[in-house]
């Protein structure tokens, strides 16, 4: 129906993909969040599904950013760790042996734009303009400040913010200029297809909202939750203006939406929770790796629906390039899923048999409603998802067999990767310093 309409239809249908950076599993109103309010994600989850056990790929900011980008899982070209801000340096970075999404919606007769966070490699060959997106406006690195506007373009947290590639001048609160830009965009794309990636750095660290905003969370007794939830909304505002100005152009009926955070709240770090689910950003429990997720397509995708089926920020690539009538790539091995039958009702199925997650020595696979986790130098452990989303019960000694079966397929699994391409964030450097001492973790 789909690849039928693309063929004889004009414009065909854009794609909006928007991603938050460090945002807790509870902090939105359609998460359940009380003291939080996302009026703007709430309208957009009442459009479209929530997805319950929506995923990302890695428990870290780039790395996921690297899968969502190419539809693989980013362990196979080897990009597990947060690459170091380096703009000489040319093996930290989304290897550019990797065709992006965004080359293959070009190639497909869309228009492609980005705004945000990039963090997937500061040298010039990784940059976005470089890798398929025409249209840029954002910071090369992987954090960013919102309200002080003294650039340094060797600290990564004040590089110059650029409109394709030129830098502009200081735009305001850096939430709120992204909101403008994103709205730009759609208004200017009225005639042609087009894909929209809006990568924001909020609400991760340093949360640095207007002093109007942080004063309508007063009632938050903790400083650093008080301005988290000022920044979230901040954040919610300036979707609400994207998705605002899809509304006025008359492009909300064939524009998907995707929302999602690029990994579990980091907790202490940024004041971000993530109620039930046990861990935080950068472990493979839940609280690291399942996110608030979204996908809205009014008239195409029925109204206010939950599922609770697993899927994952991977699947991005596949049901972005079906949306254009495009075929999937077949020169390496993919791992993105098109979830359009699976929310048409087409397929009744899960969309994976199973999910894995790898950084470091921590590994994890879910399939079902199991779940196996496995941390170094100790035995793995079992959880059932289905009674406890908390991970609080080991079931593997009452389940041996299923635990065996998961532990064979996440072997499996991992023989099919990579070792890390790049040292990353934190790692010795000949002639550097050590860059372990690095205050701005991402």
């Amino acid at each position: 129906m789909l690849s039928a309409r693309a063929a004889d239809s004009s414009p065909r249908p854009n794609v909006l993909l928007i991603v938050s950076d460090d945002q807790g599993y509870a902090d939105a109103g359609f998460q359940g969040s009380k003291e939080i309010t996302t009026p703007n994600l709430d309208r957009l989850a009442k459009s479209g599904v929530r997805f319950t056990s929506g995923y990302v790929t890695h428990p870290f900011c780039s790395p996921t950013r690297a899968g969502l980008m190419t539809g693989r899982y980013q362990q196979r070209f080897g990009h597990e760790r947060n690459p170091y801000y380096d703009p000489s340096d040319h093996t930290e970075g989304l290897p550019t042996s990797e065709t992006l999404l965004p080359a293959h919606m070009v190639r497909a007769g869309y228009t492609t734009g980005w705004i945000g966070k990039w963090h997937l490699g500061a040298a010039p060959e990784f940059a976005p303009s470089k890798r398929g997106f025409q249209e840029t406006f954002g910071f090369i690195g992987g954090g960013h400040k919102f309200r002080e506007w003294k650039t340094n373009a060797a600290v990564e947290y004040t590089v110059p913010v650029e409109r394709n590639g030129v830098a502009v001048e200081p735009p305001g609160h850096l939430t709120e200029a992204f909101g403008r830009e994103a709205a730009a965009f759609v208004k200017r794309h009225t005639q042609e297809p087009w894909f929209l990636y809006l990568a924001f750095n909020a609400p991760h660290t340093p949360n640095e909202p207007t002093p109007e905003r942080l004063a309508r969370f007063a009632a938050i007794a903790d400083p650093k939750r008080r301005a988290y939830a000022a920044q979230m909304s901040l954040m919610d505002d300036a979707i609400g203006e994207a998705l605002g100005a899809l509304r006025e152009s008359g492009q909300a009926e064939r524009t998907l939406v995707f929302f999602f955070s690029d990994n579990g709240g980091p907790l202490t770090a940024n004041g971000s929770a993530n109620a039930p689910l046990r861990g935080a950003k950068g472990g493979v429990y839940e609280g690291g790796v399942r996110v608030p997720f979204l996908i809205s397509w009014p008239g195409k995708i029925a109204a206010g629906g939950r599922d609770d089926r697993p899927v994952s920020s991977v699947d991005v690539f596949a049901t972005s390039l079906a949306v254009a009538g495009a075929p999937m790539p077949t020169d390496k091995k993919y791992d993105s899923v098109n979830l359009l039958p699976y929310l048409t009702g087409e397929k009744s199925d899960a969309p994976h048999e199973r999910l894995f997650w790898r950084s470091g020595e921590l590994r994890a696979v879910r399939e079902g409603r199991w779940k196996l986790v496995h941390l170094p130098k100790q035995a793995p452990e079992l959880y059932d998802l289905s009674h406890d989303i908390s991970e609080t019960t080991d079931l593997a000694a009452k389940n041996p067999a299923d635990a065996a079966r998961l532990g064979a397929a996440l072997d499996a699994w991992d023989r099919e990767l990579i070792e890390p391409a790049f040292a990353g964030l934190g790692a010795e450097r000949p002639g550097q310093p050590n860059r372990k001492t690095n205050k701005q973790k991402k």
